[in-house]
C-alpha cells in the first residue's frame, strides 16, 4: 500500500540552535486515522509545517503520497489540507469569503468555490452566519469555519492541530462524528490533540514525540494492551434497562442514566460507544476515572 506519509530521518535546528526535531521517521498509511502526541515543546507543530511545507526542515526527506514534497512541491500541496492551531483568518471578512478566497490559492473557480462552500457551511452549521464576519463568531463556530477552510480543495489529507481546542463537549462530539465519517470516506488524517481520549476515540495508530525524538509508533489498539483497565463514566440521553452487555468490558448501572465501564483490556472508547449504540444507548457525555492512554503518555515522556 502507498503512504500518505512517509519522512525519514527529519530534523530541524532553529537559528537559536534549538533542536526542535532530531532525526523523526514517520509512516501513515493512506486512509489511516492518525495521532501524533506529545507535550508542549516536544516537536508536533514544528512537524505537521514541514509536512505541510510552510517550514523547511534541515534534513531528512517528505513524501506525500510516494511523492518526494521538495521535486513535487505544488503538487504536494495541492494534496493537502491544514486546520492550524491558531485562528488565522481576516477577522473582518465575511465567512463565505474566507472560503472562497481560499479555494482561489488553489486555482478554483469562483463558481465552484461558492458551491463548495456552500456545502461546507451548511455542513458546519454555519451557513446562516456565511455573511456574517469571523469576527463575530463564538469559538466553537470559528473552529468549524478553519475546519471548512481545510477541506475547501478536497484535499485527500487533513492536518488537524489542536481541532477542539476550547470548544464545549456538544460541538467537540459534532466534530467527531464528521471527522470519521470523512475518514470512512477514505480521507487520511493526523490529528494533534492534548485530549488524550480524543485520540484513544478516533485514532487507530499513534506516535508519540519527546524532546523532538520519536518515543513511540504504534496501533492504537495494541499500545493500550501494555497499559491498565480504564474506567470509564458514562452519561446517557435514553434511560438505562437493567442489563447493559458491553463486550470484553464490566458494566455498573449509578443510576438511571449514568453508567460505569471497566473497558477489556483491548477495548478502546470507540469499541464501548459502538456497543450501547448497538443497544440503542446514545452518550451525551463520558469521563475517565483512570485513562489508560495518559498514563502511558507520561511514562513515555517521563
Amino acid at each position: 500500500m502507498t503512504l500518505a506519509l512517509s519522512t525519514e530521518n527529519l530534523t530541524k535546528t532553529y537559528s537559536n540552535k534549538l533542536k526542535a526535531l532530531k532525526g523523526v521517521s514517520l509512516k501513515v498509511e493512506q486512509g489511516d486515522f492518525f495521532a501524533l502526541l506529545g507535550s508542549n515543546g516536544a516537536g508536533k507543530t514544528t512537524a505537521i509545517g514541514i509536512i505541510a511545507g510552510l517550514l523547511k526542515s534541515t534534513s531528512g526527506e517528505v513524501q506525500i503520497n510516494g511523492l518526494d514534497q521538495k521535486a513535487h512541491a505544488n503538487e504536494v500541496k495541492r494534496m493537502i489540507g491544514l486546520m492550524p492551531q491558531e485562528f488565522n483568518f481576516n477577522p473582518h471578512e465575511p465567512n463565505i469569503e474566507i472560503l472562497m478566497n481560499q479555494a482561489g490559492y488553489f486555482g478554483i473557480s469562483r463558481s465552484e468555490a461558492r458551491t463548495q462552500a456552500e456545502v461546507l457551511l451548511k455542513k458546519m452549521e454555519l451557513w446562516d452566519r456565511r455573511s456574517d464576519v469571523a469576527q463575530s463568531l463564538s469559538g466553537g463556530m470559528k473552529r468549524r469555519l478553519m475546519l471548512a477552510r481545510a477541506l475547501m480543495h478536497k484535499p485527500s489529507i487533513l492536518i488537524l492541530d489542536e481541532p477542539t481546542a476550547g470548544v464545549d463537549v456538544e460541538i467537540r462530539q459534532s466534530m467527531w462524528r464528521y471527522l470519521t465519517q470523512l475518514n470512512n470516506e477514505g480521507m487520511t488524517i493526523i490529528l494533534t490533540t492534548h485530549y488524550l481520549e480524543e485520540a484513544e476515540a478516533l485514532c487507530r495508530n499513534i506516535a508519540i514525540l519527546n524532546n523532538g525524538n520519536l518515543v513511540e509508533q504504534s496501533n492504537m489498539k495494541k499500545l493500550l494492551l501494555r497499559a491498565k483497565r480504564q474506567v470509564l463514566i458514562l452519561d446517557t440521553i435514553e434511560t438505562l434497562p437493567k442489563n447493559v452487555i458491553i463486550n470484553n468490558c464490566d458494566c455498573k448501572i449509578l443510576d438511571e442514566n449514568t453508567l460505569q465501564v471497566s473497558q477489556g483490556e483491548s477495548t478502546s472508547i470507540s469499541d464501548v460507544i459502538s456497543g450501547l449504540s448497538s443497544q440503542h444507548i446514545n452518550v451525551s457525555h463520558l469521563r475517565s476515572s483512570q485513562n489508560r492512554l495518559e498514563a502511558l503518555f507520561i511514562s513515555l515522556t517521563n
